[in-house]
This record gives C-alpha cells, sequence and structure tokens, in this order.
C-alpha cells in the first residue's frame, strides 16, 4: 500500500479518518510506503507553512515510519505515460500525481488517497480511500 500525498497530510494533521485507517493497516500488518514524489510534496509545503518547526518535526516522524518507492526509469517512463494519455483525454491530473500513480502502477501496489478524483482517471491503477 502506497500512501499518497493527501492521506499522509491528514495523518499528520490529525484526522480522525486518516489515523483510524493508518492503525487499520498496522493491526493488519499491511506493507505500507511512500512514493518519493509525496516527499517532494510535502517540503514544498512545509516551505510554504507557517509553522516549519512543527511541520518539519511531523513530516520527520511519518518519514522515519515508512520505507519509500523512488521514481525510477520505469515508473517516470509509465507517470509520463499516464500524464500525456490523460491530457490528450482532456482529463489531465498533476504531473507529481501522475508520477505517484508511476510508481503505484509499476509496483502493482494500491495507492492509499483521499484524491480518488484525479486517481481514478488512471487507468488501472488499485484505489483505496478512507
Amino acid at each position: 500500500m502506497i500512501l499518497e500525498t493527501s492521506f499522509l497530510i491528514d495523518y499528520m494533521k490529525g484526522k480522525e479518518q486518516a489515523i483510524n485507517k493508518m492503525n487499520e493497516l498496522i493491526k493488519t500488518n499491511t506493507p505500507i510506503t511512500i512514493a518519493t514524489p509525496s516527499i517532494f510534496e510535502l517540503f514544498s509545503g512545509l516551505e510554504q507553512s507557517s509553522k516549519p518547526i512543527v511541520e518539519a518535526e511531523k513530516i520527520k516522524q511519518v518519514l522515519q515510519e515508512q520505507s519509500t518507492w523512488p521514481l525510477n526509469e520505469e515508473s517516470a517512463r509509465m507517470g509520463g505515460q499516464i500524464h500525456g494519455n490523460l491530457i490528450s483525454k482532456s482529463q489531465e491530473i498533476e504531473a507529481i500525481d501522475a508520477m505517484i500513480a508511476g510508481i503505484a502502477t509499476q509496483r502493482r501496489e494500491t495507492l492509499l488517497t483521499r484524491n480518488t478524483k484525479h486517481f481514478s482517471r488512471v487507468p488501472g491503477i488499485k484505489l483505496e480511500t478512507y
């Protein structure tokens, strides 16, 4: 299971649904990871935060608890194909979301997200929400 940025943000904010979902994943020993583009998004948000010290600590904690999947050549290719295909259909999603989708697709992993509106446009992706 790949934890997408929207889930990570909700979890770090202490939102009950995200906390409950994380507890369920831990209880069922579900392997959980984070895609490196989500790390990019977290640190971009950190630079815009009015409470950078507090937010940096939350990011540090959530990252030390999880392993990561990098955007490698194959997942970058898949993400680029996803992005280009959706643009050609006038169903564009953000490039960073396409990268995350490329990683999830390449790894054949389920993506845990609140953002099903965008990710549901990706053919063949396995999604879960909370």
